[in-house]
């Protein structure tokens, strides 16, 4: 059960070989190595934002693999842990585009507000970055997308770098908008990602589309 919308959603996704594999495949890394995030936290973006909820959509690869980093939300990082480098270029880009200046790396509330902040790969093995790439996860999340893409409401997709990018083609529906840049890490944030103001075109969107705006 992950949220209640979602299931109706996704009801023909769990009954998939793939999934089934994949489920199998993942309890077995947990049992075995060093995973992240948490087992219960795996599913954290589609519990804290449901189907209909989703305004804005942010869109990363797979999860930090550090300590205690990852807890199932894109971008996100559970508080007291170090702030990674593209998180910390997330929030200038955030204080020069509409003057809020956060410290919080829990994106939590974000989540609360309308904000899905999905992995595309759900799991990761300690120190290995696209550990579990090519498992099952890249299909799952993809017919997420798809089905957000279809959606009549209308939707900000946020796609950073060149993978969130490749994903364009699942969303359908012109109603939507999608904003897209390189990647807020160091190697390439200079390279377009400072300037392109996501944030206040998210939220002009929104107001335009009388859907209640982010409070970043």
């Amino acid at each position: 059960m992950i949220n209640k919308k979602w299931d109706i959603v996704l009801k023909d996704e769990f009954k998939k070989d793939y999934f089934k594999n994949l489920g199998i495949f993942v309890k077995s890394e947990y049992k075995n190595k060093r995973i992240y995030p948490e087992y219960k936290d795996i599913f954290n973006a589609l519990r804290y934002t449901d189907y209909d909820e989703v305004k804005v959509v942010i869109l990363g690869q797979d999860p930090y693999h550090g300590e205690k980093e990852a807890h199932g939300l894109s971008f996100s990082v559970k508080e007291g842990v170090k702030m990674p480098p593209s998180l910390q270029n997330i929030f200038k880009e955030l204080k020069n585009d509409v003057g809020v200046s956060r410290t919080q790396t829990d994106l939590t509330d974000w989540a609360k507000q309308g904000v899905l902040l999905l992995n595309s790969i759900m799991t990761v093995v300690q120190n290995k970055p696209l550990s579990h790439k090519n498992k099952g996860w890249e299909i799952f999340t993809d017919t997420i997308i798809k089905k957000l893409g279809e959606r009549e409401e209308p939707i900000v997709f946020i796609l950073w770098g060149s993978y969130a990018r490749s994903k364009k083609e699942l969303i359908k529906n012109k109603k939507h908008l999608i904003l897209e840049t390189v990647h807020p890490s160091p190697l390439s944030a200079s390279r377009g990602f400072f300037g392109s103001k996501p944030f206040s075109k998210t939220n002009q969107f929104l107001k335009n589309n009388n859907i209640q705006e982010i409070n970043w």
